[in-house]
């Protein structure tokens, strides 16, 4: 039987039934309508509506229910629109009419904002943790080549050198931010909206404080209309999830790049790889290609909640229906990806000749020969052309900056002398850039310290 069969006389169209149902994928709510079902029972019998026997029936009925759904036993009907129908039917099916009194002051409005909510206070610390898992990886792969250098990159052109643990940090650090952004997220949602009915308050005498305390909320909503209408705590999870999507995707295409034989800076594991159903040679990086991919997928879900609520007047609409599959499709593609990622960094091992040999090359410390002008006196746009043409020169002669003699490099300036060869090393290179954040190896050592802190949750 319908929860609002009453007003009409004839039948509902069966596909229209069929499109507005939503039991395949809010079944998945099922642990939270019970608890949240349970706790409105409690709160109306404190208010009088329901008797000690009938509150104490209807929550061992609930009981039964939740361990049907446990157990993969619990049969729908169809008449089951949602998992708040097919809950309520089966209630009253357990414990006879008396159960439908659950429903009185309540909404399937503030009732489904409830269970969303809830889920989310269980979705966004368990994705948290999984994010912890993949910068524990990151550190103890940057402590493990804590002193391999590595051409880092702008342009996607080699730039300077820097520490592989330093670039491996920077990963870590962008996930330092997702783990802000599911906090809030979870911060959002962590206000009980039960007792809000459809949109205009409970008639019903109860304690919403005490309700939000036995359903583990910190406090309860100040505006009913708000209240039921209010998805925005589903659009900041989505944009969490996106951004932690969006830097598991910079990480994916940095491993697909270490891993290529033009990079040649990193090997696969072949537990965490596939090959070609042509060519026998291949081992491809599958796993971090897919996460790229399936960042799209994520991005899109926030992009079409937030078109969703752009244009709802108040209170409730059916529009919010749409809440659910993209959520609940993102936060199973973000918890695979950070298990896919944890898996492949884990794996992964890093050639430090080959590391070597690039770091050699591309003209790396020409910024630091600029900088030993500059510290000369030489005022910088000055410098930064005679290194572009000492650059040129070495282009010209196909050689490296490393490979020239102090009488060459003197034929420049009279400031370039024997002590300005010893800025082309990489090693003095890295050495100079000692302060907070830079990439020298004592900078990274502190960098590293501090990450394992802020991983175990000590850092203020």
């Amino acid at each position: 039987m319908k929860m609002w069969g009453g007003r009409f006389a004839g039948e509902t169209d069966p596909g229209f039934l069929e499109f507005s149902s939503s039991i395949g994928f809010d079944a998945r709510l099922y642990p939270y309508d019970i608890e949240c079902t349970a706790a409105w029972t409690y709160a109306l019998e404190d208010a009088g509506v329901l008797s000690g026997d009938e509150a104490g029936g209807i929550c061992g009925a609930l009981e039964t229910v939740r361990s049907e759904f446990d157990d993969g036993i619990f049969e729908f009907e169809p008449s089951d629109e949602d998992i708040h129908t097919a809950v309520e039917r089966r209630l009253v099916e357990l414990v006879g009419s008396y159960g439908g009194k659950v429903r009185t002051g309540r909404s399937r409005n503030d009732q489904v904002a409830t269970d969303m909510r809830l889920f989310l206070l269980d979705a966004c610390p368990a994705l948290t943790a999984s994010v912890r898992g993949l910068q524990e990886v990151l550190a103890d792969k940057a402590e493990e080549y804590i002193e391999l250098v590595i051409p880092g990159h702008t342009h996607l052109q080699q730039a300077q050198p820097v520490l592989l643990a330093h670039t491996l940090l920077a990963f870590l650090h962008m996930l330092e931010r997702d783990v802000a952004l599911l906090n809030q997220a979870a911060s959002l949602a962590d206000i009980l909206p039960l007792g809000s009915g459809a949109l205009a308050g409970t008639g019903i005498a109860v304690d919403r404080g005490l309700l939000a305390e036995r359903l583990g909320f910190s406090g309860v909503s100040e505006n009913s209309l708000d209240a039921v209408s209010d998805r925005d705590f589903v659009c900041a999870a989505l944009f969490a999830l996106t951004m932690t999507m969006v830097h598991l995707s910079r990480l994916s295409e940095q491993v697909i790049l270490w891993c290529s034989s033009e990079f040649g800076l990193a090997r696969l594991d072949d537990s965490w790889a596939s090959g070609s159903s042509l060519m026998p040679q291949k081992k491809n990086p599958d796993g971090p290609e897919l996460v790229r991919g399936k960042t799209g997928r994520v991005a899109g879900s926030l992009m079409a909640m937030l078109t969703v609520m752009k244009g709802l007047p108040l209170a409730y609409n059916r529009d919010l229906q749409e809440d659910k599959e993209g959520l609940f499709d993102a936060v199973d593609t973000v918890a695979a990806s950070l298990a896919v990622m944890k898996g492949t960094l884990g794996a992964m091992t890093f050639d430090a000749g080959r590391a070597a040999a690039l770091s050699e090359g591309g003209f790396m410390t020409a910024t630091d020969l600029a900088d030993y002008l500059a510290s000369k006196g030489m005022e910088f746009p000055e410098a930064h052309r005679l290194v572009g043409e000492v650059v040129a020169y070495c282009v010209n002669r196909g050689i490296e900056l490393t490979s020239l003699s102090a009488a060459e490099l003197s034929g420049f300036s009279d400031e370039l002398d024997e002590e300005a060869l010893s800025c082309l090393g990489v090693d003095s290179s890295l050495a100079r850039r000692s302060v907070t954040g830079g990439t020298a190896p004592e900078s990274v050592r502190r960098q590293l310290a501090r990450a394992r802190e802020m991983i175990a949750g000590r850092a203020p």
